[in-house]
């Protein structure tokens, strides 16, 4: 026996042993032998496509098969089962590896929004869990929607008046005009200045125009040249110190809107509510030219009809209640000054006066912001004329 291994085809004419194979030893290559065939040019080749795929972007990444729903391998019901939350130290449920079951025999309550699953993930972080272990349902709708434009949308009216914090405040800068009145016209300066602030503030914020730096300091600018001219003239010219101001300005104000470069509608509406907010506080002017008895009972009624109207009444209870009390207070307070029994009527006028201020400010409320400067300011602002006319023709 020799110990060469076994060759089947040894013998065979053509046979070269192991040397057949060669071709399988260094690389097999089916187009040997061809004409013109370089063994090089396809590795060359492939290397070449490799280089740019190197630069390429490719996406790899898991589709998503909306018409194939891949097969849910069955499961025991005992792991896949539904716990609803306990309460105490119970951890929350949790599902299996798989989709969470379906019930059909007993459904779930849903907002009205179509939230689906448990309530606990809808309601906001903190919420108080009753009795049951779920939050509080969501049924209020989108939290985002302004009080007005949901009573709009339930028919409601969108007229929503300021509190009782704004009618304060409007109490407070009232008896503050009351009582400065008495002292002089430069210390009823102090709290007029104050008004006239807040009114052209407010007014600007009422007609949704926030921030409006440039009018609002036109208008307050309005309001202390008036006031000036008013202590230079003196009383006795204090139609023509206000008057003369308020034409100088709507004057200056269709001069700056001319200049603007904004869209036609925005230049008319901005015109508008300046020339507004100006002559609002340019009338406010008006308490410093009255007669400083006429002040001191017009605040006082305004101060008290205005904390009247804010009390919890209905609208037209209110609105009498509040008539009455700017009387009464101007009965009383006129009994303490020279105007006597006309106090009754010029506390009775300034009270109307006021009472549509408050009207004004309650309209849309487009925020708190304007219940404590226009609803703060306008009734006060509003009254300057009646307590004018009214001190000039009863004292």
């Amino acid at each position: 026996m020799t110990d060469q291994p076994y060759q089947p085809y040894q013998g065979r004419p053509g046979y070269q042993g192991r040397q057949g194979y060669q071709g399988y030893d260094e690389g097999y290559d089916p187009h040997a032998g061809q004409q013109g065939y370089d063994p090089h040019a396809g590795q060359q080749g492939y290397d070449e496509q490799q280089a740019q795929l190197q630069y390429t972007q490719q996406w790899q990444g898991q589709t998503w098969e909306t018409g194939v729903q891949p097969p849910v391998a069955a499961q025991d019901p005992a792991e896949t089962a539904y716990l609803p939350p306990q309460t105490g130290q119970t951890p929350a449920p949790a599902y299996a590896s798989g989709p969470p079951p379906q019930h059909h025999g007993h459904h779930e309550p849903q907002g009205h929004h179509g939230h689906h699953g448990p309530q606990t993930q809808a309601a906001p972080a903190g919420a108080p869990a009753d009795d049951s272990g779920y939050g509080p349902a969501t049924l209020a709708g989108n939290a985002r929607i302004t009080d007005a434009q949901r009573a709009r949308l339930e028919g409601r009216s969108p007229i929503i008046e300021p509190g009782m914090q704004p009618a304060a405040l409007t109490a407070v800068l009232g008896l503050l005009l009351s009582g400065a009145a008495a002292v002089g016209s430069y210390a009823l300066l102090v709290p007029l200045v104050v008004l006239q602030a807040v009114t052209a503030a407010g007014w600007f914020r009422l007609n949704g125009m926030w921030p409006a730096r440039q009018g609002i300091a036109l208008a307050f600018l309005g309001a202390l040249v008036s006031d000036a001219a008013l202590l230079v003239a003196g009383r006795d010219h204090a139609p023509a110190a206000i008057l003369g101001t308020l034409g100088v300005w709507v004057l200056l104000c269709l001069v700056l809107q001319l200049r603007s470069h904004a869209d036609p509608d925005e230049r008319m509406y901005g015109l508008m509510a300046t020339v507004a907010s100006s002559a609002l506080a340019v009338l406010a002017t008006g308490h410093l030219g009255a007669d400083p008895d006429a002040v001191t009972v017009g605040a006082a009624a305004v101060a008290v009809a205005i904390l009247a109207r804010a009390l919890p009444l209905p609208t037209p209870a209110s609105v009498v209640v509040a008539l009455l009390a700017g009387a009464g207070a101007g009965i009383a307070v006129g009994g303490m000054t020279g105007v006597g029994s006309s106090g009754a009527l010029l506390g009775a006028g300034a009270a109307v006066c006021a009472l549509i201020g408050h009207r004004v400010a309650s309209y849309d409320y487009p925020s708190r912001f304007v219940h404590f400067t226009a609803g703060v300011a306008l009734p006060l602002a509003a009254a300057a004329p009646a307590v004018y006319l009214l001190g000039r023709a009863l004292v």
